[in-house]
């Protein structure tokens, strides 16, 4: 039975088997798409990252010498400076820049054990706040331990935060565009390649800046810059409204952690979208799934 088969059965009020679904879906997974491709000279060589770092520079030079500006393109850090600068000699050389999207992939794997663990932890926490429920008249109490109220919510968030990056990895964002289907790989990859430098590389940048005094305000940290004496520092965190009161300052301070893994995985996808755009079939790669396009 085929996905589409099982859902016009729901529709028209006919039995489904359902663990015969779910085994269909899990059997076949979003899987990198085989890429017949030619080589483009169009970049000379070169990761198309490395280009775009070239013109950020550029422009970064321009901005700080030419245009005064208050905004970061025109203020770069020494550490900015260094870090676009590599981008561009590591683009020279792909090997190096494919190492690294393995090395940000693997560290996506293992949030995605994490999640799935964090997953079956929410089901627990949950299966035990019903249970209880039908208990605590002999007791006298509304909830039996508010702690693991609170548990259930902050694994919750913390099944999302981690959550993200594997997503993209996996591919398992839905594609809303009906033309998606019927465009060649290196289409798609400049498509893809250009919206996140574009959009969504600028979005996490920005989340990242703002997530970080946010961060750490959550974990103690006054709003004149100090930061609370002692080694209990936790005991400043702020507490959870539910009725346990856990202190949920680490999982607001993983809002950054989500963003920076979520920019290291998008980068990851600049890599190897970049190298179908290259023509490099042996290190470029894209996934694409059975499921049916969803257009809204």
């Amino acid at each position: 039975m085929t996905e589409d088969d099982g859902a016009s059965e729901a529709l028209f009020g006919v039995d489904v088997d359902v663990d015969a679904a779910l085994e269909d879906i899990e059997s076949n997974p979003v899987e990198a798409v085989p890429l017949e491709l030619s080589e483009s000279t169009f970049f000379r060589g070169v990761h198309p990252l490395g280009w775009v770092g070239a013109m950020v520079l550029v422009a970064a030079v321009i901005f700080s010498t030419v245009i005064e500006t208050s905004y970061q393109i025109g203020n770069f850090s020494p550490l900015l400076w260094a870090l676009f600068v590599g981008l561009v000699v590591l683009s020279i050389k792909p090997v190096a820049l494919h190492v690294i999207r393995v090395a940000i992939e693997r560290v996506s794997s293992v949030t995605k054990t994490i999640a799935w663990i964090l997953a079956w932890a929410v089901f627990a926490f949950q299966l035990f706040n019903v249970v209880t429920r039908y208990g605590n008249d002999l007791v006298e109490t509304d909830i039996l331990f508010g702690e693991v109220v609170s548990l259930a919510a902050i694994s919750f968030g913390l099944l999302f935060l981690l959550g993200m990056n594997f997503g993209v990895r996996d591919g398992v964002n839905p594609r809303i565009d009906f033309w998606w289907a019927n465009f060649s790989a290196k289409t798609k990859a400049w498509l893809d390649f250009t919206i996140h430098s574009l959009l969504l590389v600028p979005f996490v940048w920005m989340a990242v800046r703002i997530a970080q005094p946010y961060a750490a305000t959550s974990l103690g940290r006054k709003f004149n810059g100090e930061w609370p004496s002692g080694f209990r520092v936790w005991e400043t965190w702020e507490q959870s409204s539910d009725a346990g009161q856990l202190p949920v300052g680490p999982i607001k301070a993983m809002i950054l952690v989500a963003f920076v893994l979520f920019g290291l995985q998008i980068i990851a996808e600049l890599i190897k979208t970049g190298f179908v755009m290259m023509g490099n079939a042996e290190y470029g790669e894209l996934k694409e799934s059975d499921a049916p396009q969803r257009i809204e």
